[in-house]
């Protein structure tokens, strides 16, 4: 199996081509073959979010909350192909691999419930009498780089 990055909701070959290869550690065959970002394909990626966030922060919360419910179904109908490729890719056992896709949906479904929770702080004031509201509002996108990684 050959995977691409997805990008805007496109895939894409990562730069130059360049790939890695995840082989099954028992049994040293090779699972998949997947593309290898490099910092300008991250970059791709952050512009491609950044384009997508207006529309995003916008969407209210009973939509965000429907896609993130879809997305743990999703997660949930193709939990055997995840666990095929759990055991292949890292030598994980069925039961191990299984509860791992179980913690990923209930986190979507999670995230899914607080999307239409009341939320707000009250802050405190150095004036008598008076509070302050704060609430959370989109900000942008952030992205995040696993340390250790070859470069």
């Amino acid at each position: 199996m050959d995977l691409n990055l997805l990008i805007g909701s496109e895939q894409f070959a990562a730069h130059q081509g360049a790939t890695f290869t995840r082989t099954n550690p028992l049994t040293g065959d090779v699972v998949t073959q997947a593309a290898a970002a490099s910092a300008g394909d991250a970059v791709r990626a952050v512009e491609a979010a950044a384009q997508a966030f207006p529309a995003w922060s916008a969407t209210g919360p009973g939509e965000k909350r429907a896609k993130l419910l879809k997305a743990a179904e999703v997660m949930e109908a193709r939990q055997a192909d995840f666990i095929e490729r759990m055991v292949d890719e890292t030598g994980a056992t069925p039961g191990w691999a299984g509860f791992n896709v179980m913690v990923a949906a209930s986190i979507l479904r999670e995230a899914a419930s607080l999307t239409t929770q009341v939320n707000g702080e009250v802050i405190p004031s150095n004036v008598p009498d008076n509070l302050a509201m704060g609430v959370r509002v989109p900000c942008g996108v952030v992205v995040g780089i696993a340390p250790g990684t070859r470069r």
